[in-house]
């Protein structure tokens, strides 16, 4: 809505920088124009209530955005269009007086449309709306009573709209920045709501609106992917750190020490969810000494603290020099890494007896017995690992055997000797 217009009359009489030319006219122009433009906003003031009704209805007409609004608060955006308009051509007349109260108000609506969800296209519509109706009541007022003053109304014109542009202005702006707020609070309760799932700490009463704000099915089966990377970016990052393929939608969170995948795996139907964490650990590309661990599939959201825990299990089984794991296929590590006093107690039951031994030779024989049992016991496979002939293999896992008195024949003594080499390769120490 136009604002009181600046009187030109102290700019045209400051000192020119050429020689001085005829002003008196233009002056008086200017002093009439205004006179003229107040005395038609002294009129619209006394029908602002009839001015507040057309523009409450043209926006119900015109403007889409804006109808449901109105149908749903009828009361609270006349109210809003009757202050808007009160402080708006008030301020025609006594400029300093409405001039902050029109700023608040028009500041205060694009607030409020914003956390409405108006779009600001509509917003601004609106505001050139009322800026055209309140420009042309001024105009036919003026020429109803007094038809020869019309002509006076050119000289204000340019500052009425710019008035209107300037108000567009401040409602962009404050738009703008309620959007802002908004969406760092939607991400930020998001974030919390996330943390809470991983936590484990989320309430069941909560889980209907988390699943609702997050997009995900309450009774959903879950995994979550845990990432570690020396890499890492700030706390916080606006993407996800890292690019899943096609498969499970994901919802990111970045933890203290690594990022955190919440994998939605559909409904829990009763359909086996191993083939598709499968192929996510086999499509999944880790930077370069990261660290990727995905652990076994849980059913329901409330699950989801525990798909997290067997995710930082996973992470831990990883090798130091990066990859990826998946929990279901690496169980056996999983469990020695899940009590790592008893499984440091194992490696040095089970392979105590080599420490004995120059390092060198020491290493030769743990590297065989790894080799042998990543080829699933089959020495000339372990050979071919190692560069060495099958026979060399069966004369060190026999040297092995004579150090510790196990016999890797035998069920119970392969498992031990399999879950002590994995103590020593993933425990610290």
């Amino acid at each position: 809505m136009p604002q009181v217009v600046r009187s030109r009359v102290r700019a045209l009489h400051a000192p020119p920088p050429v020689a001085p030319a005829p002003r008196r006219f233009r002056s008086l122009a200017d002093r009439e124009a205004v006179a003229v433009l107040h005395r038609a906003a002294r009129v619209l003031v006394a029908a602002l209530p009839e001015l507040t009704d057309r523009m409450v209805e043209a926006l119900r007409e015109r403007e889409p955005a804006y109808r449901a609004a109105i149908e749903a608060a009828p009361a609270e955006i006349w109210q809003e269009v009757h202050q808007s308009l009160r402080h708006n051509v008030g301020s025609l007349i006594q400029p300093r007086e409405f001039r902050e109260a029109a700023h608040r108000t028009s500041r205060r609506i694009g607030e409020v449309r914003a956390e409405q969800g108006v779009p600001l296209d509509a917003v601004l519509h609106a505001f050139r709306m009322g800026g055209a109706m309140v420009w042309q009541d001024l105009v036919d007022e003026t020429a109803r009573r007094h038809p020869e003053d019309i002509r006076l109304l050119v000289h204000v014109a340019a500052d009425v709209w710019n008035f209107v542009d300037e108000h567009c202005g401040l409602v962009a702006d404050a738009y703008r920045g309620a959007e802002r707020r908004l969406a760092w609070r939607r991400e930020n309760r998001h974030r919390l709501m996330t943390a809470a799932l991983l936590d484990g700490t989320a309430r069941v009463a909560d889980l209907p609106d988390t699943a609702a704000a997050l997009s995900l099915p309450e009774d959903g089966r879950y995994a979550v992917l845990a990432l570690r990377d020396a890499r890492r970016s700030p706390h916080g990052a606006a993407h996800p750190p890292l690019e899943l393929p096609a498969g499970p939608d994901a919802v990111w969170h970045t933890g203290a020490e690594a990022e955190y995948a919440v994998l939605s795996l559909g409904r829990a139907d009763g359909t086996d969810p191993a083939d598709a964490l499968a192929a996510l650990a086999a499509g999944l590309c880790v930077p370069p000494g990261a660290r990727a661990g995905i652990g076994s599939a849980v059913d329901g959201l409330a699950a989801v603290g525990d798909a997290r825990r067997l995710a930082d299990t996973a992470l831990r089984v990883c090798p130091a020099e990066g990859g990826t794991v998946l929990l279901d296929a690496h169980l056996p590590a999983a469990l020695v890494v899940s009590s790592p006093v008893l499984g440091a107690a194992l490696a040095d039951r089970v392979l105590g007896p080599l420490d004995r031994l120059d390092a060198a030779d020491r290493d030769v024989l743990i590297d065989t017995l790894t080799a042998w049992f990543d080829a699933d016991g089959s020495a000339p496979r372990a050979g071919a690992r190692l560069y060495c002939h099958r026979n060399t293999v069966l004369n060190r896992l026999r040297r092995f055997e004579q150090l510790t008195g196990r016999c890797l024949t035998r069920p119970s003594d392969a498992t031990e000797v399999s879950l002590a080499l994995a103590a020593r390769r993933l425990l610290p120490g």
